[in-house]
């Protein structure tokens, strides 16, 4: 068994580990350290992490939230679709116009609504 083989592997590894390493050690060693009671607070989502469990709280954030991560994942069904659209012919075409339809209108409902609104 020849151990030339794996010397590309060895140094891939060794690449990516300092990489990943070396930046951290450099801003741990070079970074500047000056802790306040500010930094050290926790936070966490807008409120004290540790205050009473039955407080009320602003579910606008995690709304908000939930509205990004579901129209973001909508539209990256687009890539695919782009690139396969002349295989896919017209009816790709026109099922991907229905489906953008439909998040027309669920985003315009969203608007309406004021679910997007900040204040």
């Amino acid at each position: 068994m020849n151990l030339d083989s794996y010397l590309p592997v060895l140094l891939f590894i060794l690449v990516g580990v300092g990489v990943g390493v070396a930046p951290q050690v450099l801003g741990y060693l070079l970074g500047p350290n000056r802790p306040d009671a500010q930094k050290n607070a926790p936070y966490e989502c807008g409120f004290e992490a540790f205050e009473d469990a039955r407080m009320k709280f602003d579910v606008r954030y995690y709304l908000v939230a939930i509205l990004f991560i579901l129209f973001d994942l909508e539209i990256a069904f687009l890539f695919p679709w782009a690139i396969a659209l002349k295989e896919i012919g017209a009816v790709g075409f026109w099922a991907m116009m229905i489906f953008l339809a439909i998040l027309v209108v669920g985003f315009a409902y969203e608007w309406k609504k004021g679910a997007l609104d900040w204040e």
